[in-house]
């Protein structure tokens, strides 16, 4: 089992930045993709990024591309999610998660499957204000 733990959420205004920061611990070997979803009240968790811990690829939702990039410290097993030129839509709790086998049907429909991920962090909000 891994333990994940966010933290970097607060309150921004649109156009505004900010770095999410997920750390890992426990079996981190067995972690093949480490992933970023948001949920807001009365919606199912939406993918937002994910990476492939072996080969370092990295795939992004179309909401976010562009605007949104991760990058590891495998030092500190610790992925983190800089997100610029936030906007009202971002508002939502920010979650990681992993996966620790192989998937083979590509990174879009990873994304699309949070049941896909066995370890969740307890989440960070992100609130961006018009």
């Amino acid at each position: 089992q891994v333990q994940l733990v966010e933290s970097g959420g607060g309150s921004v205004e649109a156009g505004g930045s900010l770095r999410l920061s997920c750390a890992a611990s426990g079996n981190t070997g067995r972690i093949y993709y480490i992933a970023w979803f948001r949920q807001v009240p009365d919606k199912a968790r939406e993918g937002v990024a994910v990476v492939d811990t072996h080969s370092g690829r990295t795939y992004y939702a179309d909401s976010v591309n562009g605007r949104f990039s991760m990058s590891r410290d495998n030092a500190k097993n610790t992925l983190y999610l800089q997100m610029s030129d936030l906007k009202p839509e971002d508002t939502a709790m920010y979650y990681c998660a992993v996966r620790d086998r192989p998937y083979a049907l590509g990174f879009y429909s990873l994304l699309g499957g949070a049941d896909l991920f066995k370890d969740w962090g307890q989440g960070t909000q992100v609130t961006v204000s018009s």
